[in-house]
């Protein structure tokens, strides 16, 4: 059975909130702060601070390793680098750190090499792949995928697998449950693609899938390298992100938190 939409907005909103929620409760733990309210504060002038989701860096609170106690810096002796070239995206200047303008350029990259108009970013948000940046997909997609947890999608099985998935009938795919089928189906798309974001350790941070009209026959090797190409790039570059922007952002939660009181 397929979800209503206020179904999948009320699940989303939820899913939203658990992140955010555990993030403050963690703070009020580790800070001792009065209450989730000034835990929340925290998160978002941080966020704010730094031009990190809020989602983002509830999840970095939860999942890297708390400071020493007392500690004045969380992240002692860090080294710092420059983010990794991008040559195949078309950034424009001074945008090079800007996560936002990476992920657009990515996927405009990825549908300019597939040759379609519908395509989604995915990033990974704990156990879940969490819906970044889309074009050409209707309101209904974007809400049934904005939280994938389960195998049953094309996206969530590239990501396990850790290789590119090609999808040419999205009709008669084994891959995904009716739901999902539903959901990909209703928005027009007959075929998907999805390429892992991959770090230098082949870690997968996201996906990018494009989405197409017509059933597929498949794509050229040369089409597949420079589609593997564009995943390797993107995900080292978020894994400076993460590791420079997020931290930094993290540091400057911990400053705030543990600033002696005026």
């Amino acid at each position: 059975m397929c979800p209503t939409p206020e179904e999948l907005g009320a699940r989303n909103r939820r899913l939203a909130h658990e992140g955010v929620s555990a993030a403050e409760k963690l703070l009020v733990e580790r800070y001792g702060l009065s209450d989730a309210g000034e835990g929340f504060e925290l998160l978002k002038a941080a966020s704010q601070q730094s031009n990190v989701k809020l989602h983002t860096l509830a999840d970095a609170v939860l999942r890297v390793p708390a400071p020493d106690h007392g500690a004045e810096v969380w992240f002692p002796g860090r080294r710092r680098y420059s983010p990794p070239r991008l040559p195949g995206l078309m950034l424009e200047p001074g945008s090079c750190g800007s996560q936002g303008a990476v992920l657009k350029a990515a996927l405009h990259r990825v549908l300019s090499i597939t040759q379609t108009p519908m395509g989604n970013v995915q990033l990974r948000d704990g156990s879940r792949l969490h819906l970044a940046r889309h074009t050409g997909l209707n309101r209904y997609f974007t809400d049934f995928f904005a939280f994938v947890e389960g195998p049953t999608t094309l996206c969530a099985q590239a990501a396990a697998e850790r290789r590119q998935v090609t999808v040419r009938d999205v009709a008669r795919a084994d891959v995904f449950d009716e739901a999902s089928r539903y959901a990909i189906l209703q928005t027009g798309s007959r075929a998907a693609h999805s390429v892992p974001l991959t770090t230098g350790r082949g870690t997968v941070v996201g996906m990018v899938s494009s989405h197409h009209k017509r059933p597929l026959t498949g794509f050229s090797t040369a089409q597949l390298q420079a589609l593997q190409q564009t995943g390797t790039d993107v995900g080292r570059w978020l894994s400076w992100h993460w590791n420079t922007v997020v931290l930094d952002a993290l540091e400057r939660l911990h400053a705030t938190a543990t600033r002696p009181p005026h």
